[in-house]
């Protein structure tokens, strides 16, 4: 059961990810803890935690306020992105013959299935990058790192956020689908040669977009 801390977290977190908080507006914590419900110790370490993975900034004396990403925002994102998952696929790829390693593309495969029939019905970004996001979550979460799987939990929200605006660009869901199944491949085929580079032109590619985008 989750404590009250956590269910304050998880409720703003919700409001935030399904836009009911606006971006142009200053957010009082005492008042808009009480029209929630929510009392204001709970609610406070809620806030706190939402300033540190990068979801709202705190405005001295006033409130708090949704955080608009920067082009810091977006150059440590990617970094942080290209430094665990180079990795990760690069140790994947070494152990790409292990029914570990066989499970996890079964996974990616029917990740990539789905990826495909929103591009060619729905082309919903939304659930494009649902899809997209268990993609990297499962290259990730492969290696058993609890410090890389928090590392890279911490910023999903900036992730996502950067995401659906690169996403929004004309072709770049094609682009996206194809670069993962490069990955994909590469990994499947022990191909130790050219993952790093895979990976990373897949970091680089919309860190370009989203910088043009700020």
């Amino acid at each position: 059961m989750m404590t009250l801390n956590e269910q304050a977290y998880e409720h703003l977190k919700k409001m935030i990810s399904e836009g009911e908080l606006s971006y142009h507006e200053i957010y009082s914590e005492t008042k808009l803890s009480r029209e929630l419900g929510i009392s204001r110790t709970p609610f406070r370490d809620a806030i706190h935690r939402l300033v540190q993975e990068g979801y709202i900034d705190i405005i001295p004396s006033k409130g708090f306020r949704l955080h608009q990403l920067t082009r810091q925002d977006v150059t440590e994102t990617f970094q942080v992105r290209s430094a665990l998952e180079t990795y990760c696929t690069m140790e994947i790829t070494r152990t790409f013959a292990s029914k570990k390693a066989k499970r996890l593309f079964s996974e990616l495969h029917f990740i990539m299935d789905e990826m495909k029939e929103i591009l060619e019905v729905s082309q919903s970004i939304q659930d494009f990058c649902t899809y997209d996001f268990q993609f990297h979550i499962s290259i990730v979460h492969y290696l058993e790192n609890q410090q890389f799987s928090a590392i890279f939990d911490t910023f999903m929200y900036r992730m996502q956020r950067l995401a659906q605006m690169s996403l929004s660009h004309p072709g770049r869901m094609k682009d996206t689908y194809d670069e993962h199944l490069a990955i994909l491949n590469a990994m499947e085929q022990g191909d130790i040669t050219h993952i790093y580079d895979i990976t990373l032109r897949h970091m680089d590619v919309p860190r370009g977009i989203n910088l043009e985008d700020l």
